[in-house]
């Protein structure tokens, strides 16, 4: 009679993909990408997203397509498959959903029925994303960009390009539960680099780093 064995625990797949962004352990595999996998209970928290779908569009502003997206340069919104929707300059929007989900997105975006040239553009890979979530992300920013981030002047809601850490960064404030957070997405190259004077910045605020699921998307 065979002895018997006892299974460990069953291997990860390998990922397809990593972020810029270092990854701190332990790490997981979600949709093919390795990511952090902790939580930190810090007031203030940093988090990689980079494995959410980004897929970047271009039309006329005020065009079908426009219409159809409902959201204003410079504003953002949910659409009804919880995806983000940010009105990421004039005729130039980028849409922000589930990891693995840059095909849908993008099929549903090539169904509309619009009679117009519109570019469709998967930049998932090519961009770095990290959420800021807590009591003093608009402090901490401060200190490396220029913008007004009061209440009046950048709500829930809002997006805008601007220089963070003297790197060109898309920063769109979309809180959440009532906390206040901001997304910060910038060119792959430059993600690491973001990343890491957000991090440093925020020693002084006690800034903690959690992992991908904890963040909430």
């Amino acid at each position: 009679m065979a002895e018997p064995t006892t299974a460990g625990p069953a291997p990860q797949p390998e990922p397809l993909a990593r972020s810029p962004i270092p990854t701190l352990t332990p790490t997981a595999i979600v949709a093919g990408w390795e990511v952090t996998d902790r939580s930190s209970d810090a007031s203030t928290r940093l988090a990689d997203l980079s494995p959410l779908a980004k897929v970047h569009v271009r039309a006329s502003e005020d065009g079908a397509l426009a219409a159809a997206l409902d959201v204003r340069f410079l504003k953002a919104a949910r659409d009804d498959y919880g995806v983000l929707i940010t009105g990421s300059g004039p005729g130039e929007w980028t849409l922000i959903g589930p990891a693995g989900t840059a095909g849908d997105i993008a099929g549903r975006l090539s169904a509309l029925d619009v009679d117009e040239r519109i570019t469709i553009v998967d930049l998932t890979h090519g961009r770095a994303l990290v959420r800021l979530t807590g009591d003093a992300g608009s402090t901490l920013l401060a200190t490396v960009c220029a913008v007004d981030l009061d209440e009046h002047t950048m709500p829930d809601g809002t997006c805008l390009r601007t220089s963070v850490a003297r790197v060109v960064t898309d920063l769109v404030r979309d809180d959440r539960d009532g906390v206040r957070s901001y997304l910060l997405h910038c060119e792959r190259s430059s993600g690491a680099y973001l990343a890491e004077q957000l991090r440093q910045v925020g020693e002084a605020h006690g800034l903690g780093v959690e992992g991908f699921a904890a963040a909430g998307r």
